[in-house]
């Protein structure tokens, strides 16, 4: 919602904020792209220091700023911002925003839609992806669609020559944020089998056991923990089809415009965070859910399964 009247003719300059997590990070690169060449505004970027790789090649962002700076609030105040839109809408944004005195434009999270939907199984979301709803929230802009989808800019001195990657390849994202929307090394077992191309393993540190199981066979290339995330990027862009869970890297690979298998855990696509294409791009996603009634029992994630069976992910049917 719009919290102070302003001028549209008398935007210059603006600050977009997202504090976290990668995917959420990626879902806003759209908002960064249409302001941009929709407005020739200037472009902030306020993120966490942890998160500074993913927006760091952002054409389209003219100026970052970070979370942690000891003098946050007196660099942003400086900047004499015209204009904030407030992506991640928490209680430190929100101060920030309020502190600046500037106008703000935010959105509805849908928490309690959410909250409802994890206590309850009642499912009161709208049918609608949540860069849609950044959109609808910017209308007051006079902002359009251009279809184009999520961006993600690679690290141009990224590279993956210390590393044989076959001609044509499979890419399987081990690693998530939470346990509960990792693909399970049982599961992972069918996925190569079933793969019609070698499959190469991406992932973290926190993943080195379960790819060392998968990797005996001849089928896989085994680079869990040896990427960095620009080169993980690269790898997927190299890549024939990308399978993986409700992660960060899933929406990097739908802004490198590639066909994913999202295998859902204790999420829902219904949150409206599933891959994002945009109407002008000939790519598409596969859903890969069961169905159970317990399910979605986080809107995040969680580090074992509540119930114990984590049959959200154990009972995967391979069809790819």
């Amino acid at each position: 919602m719009l919290n102070n009247k302003f001028k549209e003719e008398e935007i210059k300059k603006v600050l977009v904020i997202r504090l976290s997590s990668i995917g959420d990070i990626v879902v806003t690169s759209p908002v960064v792209r249409w302001l941009k060449l929709q407005k020739a505004w200037e472009i902030h970027f306020l993120t966490k220091q942890a998160f500074a790789g993913i927006t760091a090649h952002n054409i389209y962002i003219d100026k970052h700023h970070f979370l942690e700076s000891t003098s946050l609030l007196d660099e942003l105040k400086a900047e004499n911002f015209d204009l904030v839109i407030d992506l991640h809408k928490s209680m430190i944004s929100r101060k920030l925003a309020f502190l600046l005195k500037k106008p703000v434009i935010g959105f509805d999270k849908l928490n309690i839609k959410k909250w409802f939907l994890v206590n309850f199984k009642i499912n009161l979301l709208p049918e609608i992806h949540l860069v849609d709803r950044y959109l609808a929230s910017m209308r007051s802009l006079g902002i359009d669609d251009d279809g184009l989808g999520l961006d993600y800019f690679i690290d141009p001195s990224a590279s993956l020559d210390d590393f044989s990657l076959p001609e044509n390849y499979n890419v399987l994202v081990l690693g998530a944020a939470h346990a509960t929307k990792r693909i399970p090394v049982e599961v992972a077992q069918k996925i190569i089998l079933k793969s019609p191309y070698p499959v190469t393993l991406i992932g973290g540190k926190d993943v080195l056991s379960e790819a060392a199981l998968l990797s005996s066979s001849g089928q896989v290339l085994n680079l869990a923990g040896k990427l960095s995330l620009a080169q993980s990027a690269l790898v997927m862009q190299g890549g024939e089809e990308i399978y993986s869970g409700d992660t960060g890297m899933m929406h990097i690979a739908a802004a490198l415009k590639k066909n994913i298998h999202v295998f859902w855990g204790n999420t829902t696509p219904v949150f409206g965070m599933y891959p994002y294409y945009g109407f002008k791009n000939n790519v598409v996603s596969i859903n890969h859910e069961v169905f159970i009634s317990c399910r979605p029992c986080s809107k995040l994630g969680h580090k074992t399964c509540p119930q114990g069976h984590f049959r959200c992910m154990m009972d995967q049917t391979i069809e790819i």
